[in-house]
């Protein structure tokens, strides 16, 4: 038999160790769904439970029909739910104006599905005070306040008769950020992050790692997303300092994205800070300005240009004494799918000359910008000859770079001050040489003087 191994060329101590390996394995496997299958089975439904699903765990229960003619499905499966992580609530913790008594018997008007989601909105607040108070904060929140009937709601993230751990979730396939953002979710799974966590599980970060899972604010309010990135990328600031200079600046003017999504297009955006803190300014609810001064500016409804850009900016301080507004420009990606289109960093971008040369793309198209009420960025397009104007300098406050913005009069009026500042010397040893016999002849006469 040892023989007929080695005939066969396998090696047996190391297909003995591989088959026990295995073995192992399946045990462990076995055994941790045979722990979930009996930790659902071990849950029970109450008695007035039991009364609910004998009605709503039945092929026979009919969907509701809405006043805006959609159908909801009232079936709820109850295998589903016992294995959810609400296996312990009961159907009146949530439902507690459902009467036994006429349920089911009298007609319940309903306008709509999502009319319906939201009556429940509070139903969380009981048990999940901490992921609520941080939702109310959140763009979602604010949108579902404004009445939009996008924004999502508890319940069309998290099923609440089949919500189950993210644990048991699979990494990708069922985050339910991808209901909405289908596109930006389609793209996050083909860059870097998303086919590692393909890979490898957990090790690369989901939605909720960089957007937070409740208090989602608004990519373009702050340095939410750059801080994101550093989060796990601790060492990124100093492995910059090392190869790119003056990777400060870099660091505060430019988003990560803008070199690690190196096929996306880039433009400049001005936000509109506070000039003494440099907070970004937010628009106030009820008092919309920054749309209608804009508006007024621009007679022909295009680019605002220099003037124009200057005008309103005027405007807008004359109705905002309190916060004096700046410009504070930064490079960005155009749109927020790139921004999930991220390579590997040894594709990222390393050459210069991409930003930092006459007629470069990102600098082709530019954007004023403020913080809506809800933290959703309000843009208004901009002449990209702003950048090129001496005149808009203060506007650009920490962005200019020596040579590469392209404002030629502030590059010929430094090259005056460098060449005034070595013509002192200059012309001080020029003098001191050329009058040096005169000095000397001086010197001695005072010398001889002396003597006498």
């Amino acid at each position: 038999m040892k023989n007929f191994h080695k005939m066969r060329g396998w090696n047996l101590p190391l297909f003995k160790n591989t088959m026990m390996i295995s073995g192992l394995l399946c045990l462990v496997l076995f055994f941790a769904g045979s722990a979930h299958a009996a930790e659902a089975e071990a849950a029970e439904l109450g008695s007035e439970d039991k009364a609910c699903q004998s009605c709503h765990d039945s092929d026979a229960i009919k969907a509701k029909i809405t006043e805006a003619g959609e159908s909801l499905s009232m079936r709820i499966s109850t295998q589903a739910f016992l294995a959810s992580m609400h296996n312990e609530t009961s159907c009146t913790d949530c439902h507690e104006d459902a009467d036994g008594k006429d349920h089911g018997k009298v007609s319940v008007p309903m306008k709509s599905k999502r009319d319906y989601r939201l009556s429940f909105q509070d139903s969380c607040t009981t048990c999940h005070k901490k992921s609520v108070a941080e939702f109310k904060d959140s763009v979602h929140a604010i949108l579902v306040k404004e009445g939009s009937d996008k924004a999502p709601t508890c319940s069309d993230c998290h099923n609440p008769h089949t919500v189950r751990s993210v644990k048991l979730v699979e990494p990708i396939a069922n985050v339910p950020c991808a209901n909405c953002h289908k596109d930006i979710f389609k793209a996050y799974s083909q860059d870097v992050h998303g086919l590692e966590r393909v890979a490898k599980g957990k090790s690369a970060p989901l939605c909720a790692d960089c957007h937070k899972s409740h208090a989602i604010q608004a990519a373009s309010l702050g340095d939410g997303i750059r801080d994101a990135c550093l989060t796990c990328h601790k060492d990124a600031a100093v492995q910059h300092e090392v190869w790119l200079p003056n990777s400060r600046l870099h660091f505060k003017s430019i988003e990560c994205q803008v070199c690690h999504a190196p096929n996306a297009q880039r433009r400049v955006n001005l936000r509109m800070v506070d000039s003494v803190g440099g907070k970004q300014l937010v628009e106030q609810e009820g008092a919309p300005r920054f749309e209608r001064l804009s508006k007024a500016v621009d007679g022909t409804d295009r680019n605002l240009n220099e003037s124009e850009m200057r005008g309103f900016l005027k405007a807008f301080n004359l109705e905002s004494p309190d916060n004096k507004a700046v410009l504070s420009a930064r490079l960005e990606l155009s749109s927020g799918l790139e921004a999930h289109q991220l390579s590997t960093k040894d594709l990222a971008l390393k050459d210069c000359q991409v930003c930092h040369r006459a007629g470069a793309a990102p600098f082709s198209s530019v954007i004023l910008t403020m913080a809506g009420s809800n933290g959703r960025a309000l843009r208004q397009g901009i002449d990209n000859k702003v950048l090129t104007s001496a005149t808009s300098f203060d506007s650009l406050r920490g962005f200019y770079a020596i040579g590469s913005t392209r404002i030629k009069l502030l590059d010929y009026l430094l090259v005056l001050v460098i060449l005034g500042v070595l013509c002192v010397p200059i012309a001080h040893l020029t003098v001191n040489r050329l009058f040096k016999a005169k000095r000397d002849k001086l010197r001695s006469e005072r010398q001889q003087a002396s003597t006498k």
